[in-house]
């Protein structure tokens, strides 16, 4: 969550806003496979990473999080959002799986296909629109605010 707080922290001082931290948008919990490489975790628990690799809907890493439950914990926090912010933007910040099993669940596609389906890189910008038949996706994934040569950095 360290990340997600640096990056909020200089807007929401920039337009005087305090930061609301909500737990249910924090990353994905990778249990037994934190701060480990994946070689690793496929030698180490090769029955549970290919089935999290085939369903992650319904296969947690090893002690970790379905998509369904970080679905499960995130989307009250957009129902809540969107019911108490009628009009205006809302920023949330969080991170890649977490976005991406958002999206899913807004745009009505399976959670279990977050990483099949929708890229979201790092320090990318999505735009959802709540309209009169349900969320709307105007942007996705953009960055063009950066300059070119940290778009195109490995692992952005």
């Amino acid at each position: 969550m360290k990340r997600a707080i640096a990056t909020a922290q200089p807007l929401c001082d920039a337009l005087g806003l305090p930061m609301q931290i909500r737990e249910g948008l924090r990353e994905i919990s990778y249990g037994a496979w934190e701060d480990q490489e994946q070689d690793t975790i496929r030698q180490r628990y090769e029955e549970d990473y290919l089935r999290w690799q085939t369903d992650p809907a319904w296969n947690p890493p090893t002690g970790g999080e379905t998509a369904i439950q970080i679905t499960a914990r995130a989307l009250p926090i957009i129902t809540e959002i969107e019911s108490k912010y009628k009009t205006g933007n809302v920023l949330l910040v969080s991170h890649k799986a977490t976005i991406r099993i958002i999206l899913c669940s807004l745009l009505g596609i399976d959670v279990g296909r977050y990483r099949d389906r929708i890229n979201t890189p790092a320090a990318s910008v999505s735009i959802v629109k709540f309209v009169t038949y349900g969320p709307m996706l105007e942007v996705l994934s953009d960055r063009s605010y950066m300059p070119e040569h940290l778009c195109n950095r490995a692992g952005m």
